[in-house]
């Protein structure tokens, strides 16, 4: 049963939690429908997401640091790198300044059909900021920051509190 909010920050809280929750579901659905269109899994997806988030930020990932945030083994990120390479969702690449470094991107056939997917998705959005002054994107973009942070820290400490053996007891 909800209890009634009773100040009118206490309803947009409310209703911020629950439009996120919401936006969450409904960018997941998404993501599957994608992902179910190119015959890729949730972890597919993740490692995809990753790779372009690291190409965004002009540092490409590793075979190594995308295990290390997918929390899979070696062997499991070499077969997903294998698996996405195959399908042209990315490519390796050798370091410029290290050979020996494999660094991971997105390959243009990957590119181009996450583009087609995606890209009334970006008019949408275009449009909905559109409506938004600089100043409201500013806030905006503050307080997603902040709501990002907040979940991947709820997200490593259950993730660090799933890897800790159980407590034992005496008996």
């Amino acid at each position: 049963m909800y209890r009634r909010r009773d100040t009118r920050r206490e309803q947009l809280v409310a209703e911020i939690t629950n439009n996120l929750r919401r936006y969450a579901v409904d960018a997941q659905h998404v993501g599957h429908a994608f992902a179910g269109l190119h015959g890729l899994n949730g972890t597919d997806l993740q490692a995809l997401i990753a790779v372009m988030d690291a190409e965004l930020l002009g540092d490409p990932t590793t075979p190594g640091r995308l295990g290390e945030q997918l929390h899979l083994s070696s062997g499991a990120v070499t077969a997903l790198v294998d698996r996405l390479e195959r399908g042209g969702h990315i490519r390796r690449d050798r370091g410029a300044t290290d050979r020996r470094k494999i660094l991971l991107r997105y390959a243009d056939r990957g590119a181009a059909l996450a583009m087609e997917f995606f890209q009334p998705l970006g008019s949408r959005t275009d449009a909905v900021m559109a409506g938004f002054t600089d100043a409201e994107l500013e806030t905006v973009h503050r307080f997603m920051v902040g709501m990002s942070a907040s979940l991947r820290q709820h997200r490593d400490a259950v993730r660090a509190a799933r890897a800790e053996p159980p407590e034992r007891t005496e008996g």
